[in-house]
């Protein structure tokens, strides 16, 4: 019983820290169409950006911790908002050259991380409590999951608030439903745009960091292996749906480690075989409409 257990909540902390990544996908992509694959990069930005700011602070504390956190999340939106800004804005309805712009980003910012910090990777430390373990009806719970479980939820509430109850969230809904309405009210709806690039990066530099004391160390790759599956979650969960992505993210994760745990390894294997099962059963998502 403990052991189901402890694979059930520590997939639910890998099931967050997918979400993270994985709720700027989705709500890039639903809101704006963007099938944005230089997501990782924004998220490997986050994690050296925390790394840099605990390196410059004293050491492994909560006040460290949360000023990695902060620079982290600024540094993903900035580049973000930069990118969209600057490259994606001219490229709305043109699919194509959406995805040839962001690989292409993509490839250029891991070879530029790895000028910078190197190829090798760069081990962290937090705070003495995420090395300590938590007993939950027998099973030994590291605390790090607690943390990436309460990140992914406020989030989700986050994005959700922001998106209902203020005044770019409905300028932001608007303008995906009527474009053209909404610009002949004198609204720039360009700025409404950025500003979820602005927040799908956030979520991923706040991921990133996450990441980093999840994995225990930051590397040039750490952002395109977990794009991966991010980019699994955004598909089961359904394109464009951020409610989706966080039920779809959950159970790859728990399904992941169960499989690795009682099927010798095979979590990934059995996460792409899933994939597949959804694809050819409701090629639409778990939670995705029909176009």
């Amino acid at each position: 019983m403990s052991t189901i257990v402890l694979l059930i909540i520590t997939g639910l902390g890998l099931g967050a820290l997918y979400f993270l990544v994985a709720s700027g996908l989705s709500l890039i992509y639903g809101l704006m169409g963007v099938l944005n694959f230089a997501h990782g990069s924004f998220l490997t930005l986050g994690a050296f950006a925390g790394l840099e700011i605990a390196r410059r602070m004293d050491g492994a504390s909560w006040i460290t911790l949360f000023a990695s956190l902060v620079v982290g999340a600024v540094v993903g939106a900035v580049v973000a908002a930069a990118t969209e800004f600057f490259l994606i804005r001219r490229l709305y309805n043109r699919h194509i050259e959406q995805v040839l712009v962001t690989v292409g980003l993509a490839l250029a910012t891991v070879a530029l991380f790895d000028g910078i910090w190197g190829t090798d990777p760069t081990y962290v430390t937090g705070p003495a409590w995420f090395s300590e373990t938590t007993e939950i009806l027998g099973a030994k719970v590291p605390n790090d999951r607690f943390v990436l479980i309460i990140a992914a939820v406020l989030v989700l509430l986050g994005i959700v608030l922001f998106l209902k109850f203020t005044r770019f969230g409905l300028i932001i809904r608007a303008g995906v439903e009527n474009r053209s309405m909404v610009t002949a009210l004198g609204i720039d709806v360009r700025k409404a745009f950025t500003v979820v690039f602005a927040i799908g990066g956030a979520a991923a530099g706040l991921g990133g960091v996450l990441a980093s004391h999840y994995f225990g160390y930051v590397s040039p790759q750490l952002g395109g292996s977990l794009l991966i599956f991010a980019f699994i979650v955004t598909v089961i969960g359904g394109l464009g749906s951020l409610a989706g992505a966080a039920i779809a993210s959950a159970l790859v994760a728990v399904l992941q480690q169960f499989a690795n745990y009682y099927l010798g390894g095979t979590g990934d294997l059995t996460v792409v075989l899933l994939l597949a099962a959804v694809l050819l059963i409701r090629p639409t998502g778990l939670l995705g409409s029909k176009a």
